[in-house]
């Protein structure tokens, strides 16, 4: 391990904050759950019975390990790098969030917490949360936006045959900010019974740091799975991120390693200079929001602003505070693709591949059509399948019934 880049892989400060950003803006009612949940926290990432039991379910219960695939068709028609997806969207529940949701339940067992509560925005939180749930005979509520309610019905569909309590949250947008609002209201009301199962790599320290730890196992495959098959690691790293969880899922592991480049690709909307885009990094300055200080979309007053994307995923006006360090420090590039480019690339990976990608997913293919046919032909580029596409259907179909 490199000296020069050790510090890319330290855990949060004292205060909970990567650089100046992350840290632990909650109600006073909170400070004790927080404080309980990194104490339990710390305690089970370091207890080989914990570990054994979370390497169980991700084998038998998620399927791992997920599959590292040779896009031959894209590559050839790219005509530069070699194209590799993580299959994250193979995963019980078809994405990479079972991952994190496996580790949390884990916790709030160890925790004697008989009550899950979660917020989600394209619903495959929520779908991992109600399953996880059910699995251990544990109450599940989940907060989701009304207007993702009505893009992401089989989602909700999903969620309620497990056994969820869905809560429609109106105010606002409708969408994934306004659901986190909603959860936290929750959690500062029942604060005995309830673990709050966050769903990203965002909101009050610990969780940045744990929702990433139980991720990471993305980017530990991929560096063994590349190792087996090419011989190296991989040149680049692409993946699209919302709060950022199957980013730092991937990258985290090759922070060490200054010659694996990291491209996160975030959500333009309509463009950057539009007004109706959710890239925070791109168009947004430093604030505090869901409890932690990171990159958000807010006006002069500090007003969070809305956030659009055409991916209920990706539409939040945030993003993880370690992603916001990674880009302060220049470690990863953060780039951002439109809604029209992401469109394209979910139809033409449809078509090459033959493969439903989700739309989250079709950001960060988007940049790997920009980027692919500049690079040699030797060039090794992972880019993470985050999750699959069904859910996504009625988008799509509405968008291709109002361009026909």
């Amino acid at each position: 391990m490199s000296s020069a880049n050790q510090h890319y892989r330290r855990d949060a400060d004292a205060l909970g904050q990567f650089g100046q950003f992350g840290g632990r803006f909650v109600a006073e009612t909170l400070m004790p759950l927080i404080l309980d949940l990194e104490q339990a926290y710390k305690q089970a990432r370091s207890e080989p019975n914990f570990i054994a039991e979370l390497d169980r379910f991700n084998a038998e219960f998620v399927g791992r390990p997920s599959p590292l695939y040779f896009a031959e068709r894209l590559t050839e028609q790219y005509g530069g790098a070699k194209i590799f997806f993580k299959r994250e969207e193979l995963n019980h529940t078809g994405a990479h969030k079972i991952n994190n949701c496996i580790g949390q339940v884990l916790l709030a067992r160890r925790m004697g917490k008989s009550r899950i509560i979660a917020e989600t925005g394209a619903g495959m939180h929520g779908v991992a949360t109600a399953t996880v749930c059910a699995r251990f005979g544990l109450e599940c509520v989940v907060y989701m936006g009304a207007t993702d309610i009505d893009r992401q019905r089989d989602n909700v569909a999903r969620m309620r045959l497990m056994g969820a309590k869905i809560v429609p949250v109106t105010s606002g947008k409708g969408t994934l900010k306004d659901a986190m609002n909603e959860a936290l209201r929750d959690w500062v009301t029942n604060v005995d019974n309830t673990f709050y199962m966050i769903g990203t790599v965002a909101g009050p320290h610990p969780y940045p740091t744990l929702v990433r730890d139980f991720q990471s196992i993305i980017g530990r495959e991929t560096h063994s799975q590349m190792l087996e098959r090419e011989g190296r690691l991989p040149d680049s790293l692409v993946a699209c991120i919302g709060g950022g969880s199957n980013a730092m899922g991937l990258f985290h592991h090759f922070l060490d390693y200054p010659e694996v480049q990291m491209v996160g690709v975030e959500a333009a909307g309509h463009g950057l200079d539009s007004g109706k885009h959710a890239a925070s990094l791109k168009g947004g300055v430093p604030g505090v929001l869901h409890g932690n200080r990171t990159y958000l979309l807010q006006d002069d007053d500090g007003q969070i602003d809305d956030a659009h994307s055409v991916s209920a995923g990706l539409d939040y006006p945030g993003i993880g505070p370690e992603h916001a360090w990674l880009h302060k420090e220049g470690r990863v590039e953060y780039v951002a693709v439109t809604d029209r480019q992401a469109l394209d690339a979910f139809h033409n990976c449809c078509r090459m591949e033959g493969i439903i990608p989700a739309l989250e997913t079709a950001h960060a293919l988007a940049e790997v059509a920009r980027r692919a046919p500049t690079l040699p032909s030797d060039h090794l580029m992972v880019v993470c399948l985050s999750g699959r596409g069904d859910k996504d259907m009625p988008t799509v179909l509405r968008l291709m019934e109002e361009q026909a």
